[in-house]
């Protein structure tokens, strides 16, 4: 088994869990009008809610395929990223227990991706 399957398997699991439950129980349409509409990004928040969670779709579909796996990661990170800016660091660290909303859930998930994407390493090889 590759090394980092079940890796890839678990984050493509969350991100499609955590974005086909949206698109049926409105919270997709909730977090754009009711959210990102009112922090500035109206009339566009519902789009650009859409657009990040068909991101997160498309982005468990090539880690499952194992393909284009460093765009997948980059795009997602970024939005992990902004979703730490935006709504977590204000709550606190704790998702739950010492406290609720919190950025650990992203700051886990960042680090697991770039993990998938960089399975060796960051360091670059030199050769003499």
């Amino acid at each position: 088994m590759n090394g980092n399957l079940l890796l890839r398997i678990a984050v493509a699991i969350i991100l499609l869990t955590h974005s086909v439950f949206g698109i049926f129980n409105n919270g997709i349409n909730d977090f754009g009008n009711l959210y990102l509409n009112q922090v500035g990004f109206a009339p566009f928040g519902l789009y650009l809610a859409w657009l990040i969670k068909i991101s997160h779709i498309i982005a468990a579909i090539l880690l499952l395929l194992n393909k284009y796996i460093k765009l997948a990661g980059f795009v997602t990170i970024f939005i992990l990223i902004m979703g730490i800016v935006m709504v977590h660091f204000q709550e606190g660290w704790f998702v739950v227990g010492g406290g609720r909303n919190g950025c650990e859930y992203n700051f886990l998930l960042i680090c697991v991706l770039l993990a998938i994407m960089y399975p060796s390493g960051f360091s670059k090889k030199i050769n003499s």
